[in-house]
């Protein structure tokens, strides 16, 4: 007996990893000897990540907040009539000039077909506008403020959560990909609560200033923002810096516990949330081996 089970041992094939073949004679299916151990990799895809790294990567988010801070904060002063119509004309008129300024300049190459490209787009988006603002104006006229208010903070809520903050809401010059999904469903919630905001201001040509200033916000600041950092990263920073300023000081002259607020988001963006994503990066623990799912090294679309 034992001769015979000592020449079966010897006659058994000796085992190999295959991803294909089926079951090998003479082991279970889930066999594996010790050398199976051997090709484990502990964290060979952790990013080591710098905290002044992800804090510089933070003010993309600080610097959109602040944006729809000053859009907030435009909109409360245009409802208590602090700012009349003519001030809003004329802030419309002094951003669009601005707008357009940065974006020729950081733009390469200059070509004057762009240039007729954009003159033609911002005259019909605005003529559109100003045909739209009677019907804009009495739009909630049957619904109560309460509810116009609660909507239009639930969907600058919808808007902050799914804003692309790396990207852009429209393409910008020469790029190949459009906006995402979520993207879009950002900006769509963002122009339904200025609607919201604007249907409650007393006048027509209210109606209109309100509406061109917070649809040159929402649609043309994300594409400034990503032309400014793709033209000069430090110059980024610095505008980044300065926006927080400004919307710090309009919001402690606002309100104080709007300052308050913002304050601590701004903080709680750029300062604890990269020190406690550091913090938790020591905890990463990840496990790669030959159990692993295969990965293409080439893109299957090519």
């Amino acid at each position: 007996m034992k001769s015979s089970d000592g020449n079966r041992i010897r006659l058994q094939p000796m085992w190999r990893k295959v991803a294909y073949g089926g079951r090998q004679p003479g082991y279970d299916d889930n066999y594996t000897d010790e050398t199976f151990l051997e090709e484990m990799v502990m964290n060979a895809n952790v990013v080591k990540r710098d905290l002044l790294k992800v804090m510089i990567d933070s003010v993309s988010i600080s610097h959109y907040l602040c944006i729809v801070a000053l859009v907030v904060s435009t909109w409360t002063l245009t409802l208590n009539l602090d700012i009349d119509e003519t001030t809003l004309l004329k802030l419309d008129v002094g951003l669009l000039l601005v707008g357009f300024s940065v974006l020729l300049l950081t733009t390469c190459p200059f070509s004057l077909k762009l240039l007729t490209k954009y003159v033609l787009n911002i005259s019909f988006f605005i003529s559109g506008l100003y045909v739209l603002a009677p019907i804009y104006h009495t739009l909630t006229r049957s619904i109560s403020s309460d509810s116009i208010w609660a909507l239009a903070v639930s969907l600058l809520l919808v808007h902050l959560f799914l804003h692309d903050y790396s990207g852009s809401t429209i393409r910008p010059p020469g790029a190949l990909n459009n906006p995402k999904l979520t993207s879009n469903i950002s900006l769509n919630a963002s122009i339904v609560a200025s609607v919201l905001v604007a249907s409650r201001l007393p006048s027509r040509l209210h109606v209109f200033a309100i509406m061109l200033f917070s649809l040159q916000v929402f649609l043309f600041a994300p594409l400034i923002t990503f032309c400014v950092k793709k033209y000069h990263f430090s110059l980024h920073l610095l505008f980044s810096f300065a926006l927080m300023v400004v919307t710090l000081s309009v919001t402690y002259h606002l309100h104080r516990m709007f300052f308050i607020l913002l304050l601590a988001l701004l903080v709680f963006i750029s300062i604890v949330c990269p020190f406690w994503l550091i913090r938790i990066q020591e905890y990463k623990f990840e496990i790669n081996g030959p159990w692993d799912e295969a990965k293409l090294c080439f893109d299957i679309t090519e």
